[in-house]
């Protein structure tokens, strides 16, 4: 088996240019589909010029051919620098660059990400870090893209703002500006210790450490300043409402084509051969690099079989239950549950976290019957499905633990996913990551109390530059990873 690092990072170079290719044709196509070609570059406009806290939808606020084409250019732009940076990519950043693409369909867009993605450049100048072995920490504070759009668009004007009507004041200019500054120095800073919390069964670090600080920007800039909290906007679009406000036949032949087309293309780069998959599914993930063990091919096919997985999921999910359906949300979140396919997740380590929903689901039923409460949600419900696709980050909790840990860690992040947004008003997209983060926090202590020695079925070859996931690669003076 070829494992080189040059090779891998041929293949993730190749894997963000084939994701981004593939959204930017799919919108077109998606226009053809919604007869919505005409108005393509309005409808994409407005994304750019809309507010866009959790959860927006960007086939509503815009339509979804224009959706697919933010993501595709913000793919695009992504994958350029990991293209032109000078050294290889890395498994951090193609994590980076999936949760980019995913947060294109609700808040984040090639207008607001820019100032947070260019942000931390002036930390890594600053104490002189590589910006290539860094880049991740960039994408990764693209999170914050909705505090840029509330300063630009609502923030300075209150009770002028009116829905529709682009208007941008000097205020507003010169506190983008600031909270640039602030994002440039602060993001970087907070993400070293929090691995330490949840010991690395969080995958997620950047969305527990991201999710404090945006608790604390969002509270300082409203709670503290008096100012009114921000609403997601409400908005009627005809076209979207005549397709129900599901696109899923369009939705399923998309990641079915895409899928598959990356089980295939794994398959060729591995020889023509699934040989080595099976020792990856024995992997606990747990501080692990598939990429640096397996290779990137095998990583090519676990993200095609993986996403898969997650599509029969989602797709079980709206068949059987009430509640939304292929959203700009649900399609943001099917591209956010392959963030750590070459880091961490596969089949085997995340179906247990799966079924922890639908067992809350049943015990909140049992629960009402016995007390005669009104639990109306369902695991199609839109916070659900979001949150079901960020909770598979604590699958190194499968893979130590058992598959009862997995269950209790889906249960757990159920329970708590509607509730965390409001900590940041809404206006920090990890927030599938944060409620992660503080399941672990939780979780953990109780599963180190009573299960003394976790199971070690499989020997970890950590490597200490690829051990580290979404945390503290900004702080290290050499800037390597």
């Amino acid at each position: 088996m070829n494992i080189s690092e040059r090779r891998n990072s041929r293949i993730i170079d190749g894997m963000t240019f084939g994701f981004s290719a593939a959204l930017f044709f799919a919108s077109f196509a998606g226009a053809v589909y919604t007869g919505t070609l005409a108005s393509l570059p309005r409808d994409f406009f407005r994304i750019l010029t809309t507010p866009g806290p959790l959860v927006t939808d960007y086939f509503a606020i815009g339509s979804m051919p224009a959706a697919f084409l933010n993501a595709s250019l913000c793919g695009f732009l992504v994958g350029s620098f990991m293209f032109l940076l000078p050294g290889p990519s890395h498994v951090n950043t193609l994590a980076g660059y999936f949760l980019v693409i995913a947060h294109a369909f609700y808040g984040l867009n090639l207008l607001n990400m820019l100032p947070c993605f260019a942000a931390p450049f002036l930390y890594l100048h600053v104490k002189n870090l590589d910006y290539n072995e860094n880049l991740h920490v960039c994408m990764f504070a693209t999170c914050f893209s909705p505090f840029v759009s509330e300063l630009l668009f609502r923030y300075t004007q209150g009770s002028a703002f009116v829905q529709g009507r682009v208007s941008v004041t000097f205020k507003g200019l010169v506190l983008t500006l600031l909270f640039m500054l602030v994002l440039a120095f602060v993001a970087p800073a907070v993400l070293p210790g929090v691995k330490a919390w949840h010991k690395g069964y969080n995958l997620y670090n950047g969305g527990l450490a991201y999710g404090l600080l945006g608790f604390l920007l969002f509270n300082f800039m409203y709670r503290t300043m008096g100012v009114e909290a921000p609403g997601v906007l409400e908005v009627s679009n005809p076209v979207y409402e005549n397709f129900g406000r599901s696109y899923h036949v369009f939705g399923n032949i998309f990641f079915l084509l895409l899928f598959a087309l990356c089980t295939l293309a794994g398959w060729i780069l591995n020889g023509r051969s699934f040989q080595g998959l099976g020792h990856l599914f024995k992997d606990t993930g747990y501080q692990s690099n598939f990429a640096q063990k397996y290779g990137m091919p095998l990583c090519l096919i676990n993200t095609g079989l993986y996403g898969a997985l997650f599509l029969l999921y989602v797709d079980a999910a709206i068949i059987f239950t009430d509640g939304a359906g292929f959203t700009g949300p649900t399609f943001g979140v099917i591209f956010a549950a392959l963030t750590f396919t070459a880091m961490g997740q596969h089949v085997r380590n995340v179906w247990p976290i799966f079924l922890g929903y639908p067992l809350l689901a049943a015990i909140a039923f049992l629960f009402n019957l016995l007390i005669g409460g009104d639990s109306s949600w369902t695991i199609s419900t839109q916070a659900y499905i979001n949150s079901v696709a960020f909770a598979t980050g604590l699958c190194p909790l499968v893979g130590r633990y058992g598959n009862r840990a997995g269950l209790a860690a889906g249960a757990l992040c159920a329970s708590l996913c509607t509730a965390t947004s409001a900590l940041h008003g809404g206006l920090m997209l990890y927030n599938g990551g944060f409620t992660t983060g503080i399941a672990a926090l939780i979780l953990l202590p109780i599963l180190e109390q009573y299960i003394k020695k976790p199971r070690e079925h499989m020997k970890q070859y950590i490597n200490l530059r690829d051990m580290i996931t979404v945390n503290d690669t900004a702080t290290r003076d050499d800037g390597k990873s």
